[in-house]
C-alpha cells in the first residue's frame, strides 16, 4: 500500500508540474527492476503518467535528435522537455516489452495492457510526423515490439496470446499485427538453418489462427487509429489485407513445422485459410510435403489437394494414386478410421471416375477387410456397396460368368502401386463371397446383400465411420430371443417316457 501510495503521488507531482520531471525514474526504476509486486505497482503508474501526456500531446512527435547534438541545443526549454519525456516514454516501452517474458503472468498481462493502451492513445494521437496527406499515423513499431512479445523462442505464450485477441477485432490492428508477425516470421526462421522451433512455431500457430478475416470491404468499419483519408489508404482496402495474409501464411508455412502443427493447420485450413487467399494453389507445395509425413497428415492433405482441385482448377494428375497408396492393414484400425472412410467417401463420389480406377479401390478395400475387426466390415461393406451403385461397370466383379476356379490365381496386383495396372477389373469379389461365412451373423448378413440387385439409393454410412467393438458386443449382449429352437422332445409324465402309466397319473408343475 505504500508503495502504490507513493507511485501515485509521484504521478500527480509528474503531471502538475514539469520541474519534477526527473521523478519520473522513481516509477522507471521499480519497472526495471522486474520484482513481481513493484513492476505491477511501477507498470500501472507509467501507464496513467505517460497516457495522460500523450493525451496532452506533451511528448515530442516525428524525429528525435540526439541529446547533446547542435538540434537539440538550439531547442527552447519547452520543446527540451518534450523531447525528455519521450525518451523516457521509450524506455518505459523497452522495460514494458523486457516484462512480457516475466516468470508471473500477471506481470505479463500487465505489460500487454499497458503496451497496447499505448498503441491505442497514439493511435488518436500520433507521434508519428505526418509528412503528406497519405500518411499512416499508426504506431507499427510499437505494435512490431507488442508482436515480437507474444512470440517468445523458448516458451508457451498461448495464455498471452488468448487474452490479446481481443484488440484483434480492429481492422487495422490486424492488418499490421499480420505484417509484424511475417516480418518476424522471416528474421526468426531464417537463423535457424530449416530447424523446427517448436514453441516459437506454436505460438505463432495460436496468434494467427484465430484471425478473423473480413469477406467484404463494407465489413471493415472498426479501425483503432482515426484518420480522414481511411478510404484512401491500403489498410482500408479488402484486397490488402488479403495480400498481407496470404504472406504471412505462405512465409509460416515455408519452413518445417513440427508434425503435431502439420494436423492442426491441416484442420483449418478449407475454412479459415484458403477462402481469404488470393492465390490457394500456392498451398500446393505445402500440401505435398504434407502429405509425405503419412497417416493422418497425408490424408488431411489429400483432402486440401481435393478442395483446390475442385474449387480452384488445380491440376493434380496424381491425387488417386496417392489416396490408393493411403489404402493399407491399418485403415481399419486406426483412430482417424471415421475421417479416412468419411473424406474417401467424398473423394469417390464422382460418378465420371474411370471404372479401372473405382474397381482398384474395391479389390483392395475388399482384400484389406478378410483381416479387419468386424466393426469396420459392418461399415466397409455398405461403402463398397455405395461404389457399386454409383459405378454400375464395377458390378463385372460380382456377376462374373467364369470366375476365377482357383483362388491363387487371382489376376489383381495388389503389390501395384498404379490403380491402372493392377488388373482388378479382370478379378472377382470372392473376399466379399468368403465373409459371408464370417463368425459374426451381423457381418455374414451385410456380406449376403451382394447376393442379390443391389438397390439404387445409396446406403447411408455415417451412423457406423465411428461403429466401436464396444458398441457392438453391447448391442448383442442386449438382445432379447423371442423364441429360441432348441432339439428335444418335451418331458411328459414322472418320468419323461411316451405312453407311460405314470404319465397319466403324475403332472410336472
Amino acid at each position: 500500500m505504500a508503495l502504490a501510495a507513493s507511485l501515485g503521488s509521484c504521478v500527480e507531482a509528474l503531471l502538475q508540474s514539469r520541474a519534477q520531471a526527473n521523478r519520473v525514474w522513481e516509477l522507471l526504476e521499480p519497472l526495471a527492476g522486474g520484482q513481481r509486486d513493484a513492476a505491477l505497482g511501477a507498470g500501472g503508474a507509467c501507464g496513467r503518467l505517460f497516457g495522460a501526456l500523450l493525451r496532452r500531446r506533451e511528448l515530442r512527435g516525428g524525429r528525435l535528435p540526439a541529446e547533446g547534438s547542435a538540434e537539440h541545443d538550439a531547442l527552447s526549454a519547452e520543446q527540451k522537455y518534450k523531447l525528455w519525456m519521450r525518451y523516457r516514454y521509450q524506455d518505459c516501452v523497452g522495460y514494458l516489452a523486457e516484462l512480457m517474458h516475466h516468470d508471473a503472468f500477471q506481470v505479463k498481462e500487465m505489460s500487454l495492457c499497458t503496451l497496447m493502451n499505448f498503441v491505442e492513445l497514439e493511435a488518436q494521437y500520433p507521434l508519428v510526423e505526418v509528412e503528406w496527406k497519405g500518411t499512416v499515423t499508426f504506431p507499427r513499431e510499437l505494435l512490431k515490439v507488442v508482436v515480437d512479445g507474444l512470440l517468445p523462442l523458448h516458451e508457451d505464450a498461448s495464455l498471452l496470446i488468448s487474452r490479446f485477441q481481443e484488440y484483434m477485432e480492429y481492422d487495422d490492428v490486424r492488418y499490421f499485427v499480420i505484417k509484424a508477425v511475417t516480418e518476424s516470421i522471416g528474421q526468426v526462421m531464417q537463423k535457424t538453418k530449416e530447424r523446427p522451433l517448436p514453441f516459437y512455431q506454436q505460438n505463432v500457430f495460436s496468434l494467427i489462427s484465430p484471425i478473423n478475416m473480413p469477406n467484404k470491404e463494407s465489413d471493415m468499419v472498426k479501425f483503432m487509429a482515426k484518420q480522414d483519408n481511411w478510404e484512401e489508404l491500403k489498410v482500408s482496402k479488402l484486397q490488402a489485407h488479403k495480400q498481407a495474409f496470404e504472406k504471412m501464411w505462405l512465409s509460416f508455412l515455408k519452413h518445417k513445422l513440427p508434425t503435431g502443427l502439420y494436423k492442426k493447420v491441416l484442420v483449418i485450413l478449407h475454412d479459415s485459410i484458403l477462402p481469404y487467399m488470393n492465390e490457394p494453389t500456392l498451398m500446393m507445395d505445402f500440401l505435398t510435403v504434407a502429405y509425405g509425413i503419412g497417416g493422418a497428415i497425408s490424408l488431411l492433405a489429400l483432402n486440401g489437394l481435393f478442395i483446390l482441385i475442385h474449387q480452384h482448377n488445380l491440376e493434380y494428375p496424381d491425387f488417386y494414386k496417392k489416396l490408393y497408396s493411403l489404402l493399407d492393414p491399418s485403415i481399419y484400425h486406426v483412430k482417424y478410421r471415421a475421417r479416412f472412410f468419411h473424406l474417401a467417401d467424398l473423394f469417390l463420389s464422382s460418378s465420371h471416375l474411370p471404372a479401372y480406377l473405382v474397381a482398384a479401390f474395391i479389390k483392395r478395400l475388399s482384400r484389406l477387410a478378410l483381416t479387419a475387426p468386424p466393426e469396420s466390415l459392418l461399415m466397409v461393406i455398405p461403402f463398397i456397396c455405395n461404389l457399386f451403385r454409383r459405378h454400375p461397370a464395377c458390378k463385372v466383379l460380382v456377376h462374373r460368368p467364369n470366375g476365377p476356379e482357383d483362388m491363387s490365381e487371382d489376376p489383381y496386383i495388389m503389390e501395384e502401386e498404379e490403380p491402372s495396372e493392377s488388373r482388378a477389373l479382370e478379378s472377382s469379389l470372392w473376399e466379399i463371397q468368403s465373409l459371408q461365412n464370417h463368425y459374426h451373423p451381423d457381418v455374414a448378413k451385410a456380406a449376403a446383400i451382394l447376393n442379390q440387385s443391389l438397390s439404387e439409393t445409396e446406403d447411408d454410412i455415417s451412423g457406423l465411420l465411428e461403429l466401436s467393438a464396444y458398441e457392438l458386443f453391447d448391442k448383442e449382449v442386449k438382445k432379447k430371443a423371442v423364441d429360441v429352437p432348441l432339439e428335444f422332445e418335451q418331458v411328459r409324465g414322472l418320468f419323461g417316457k411316451k405312453n407311460d402309466i405314470f404319465a397319466e397319473h403324475f403332472t410336472l408343475d
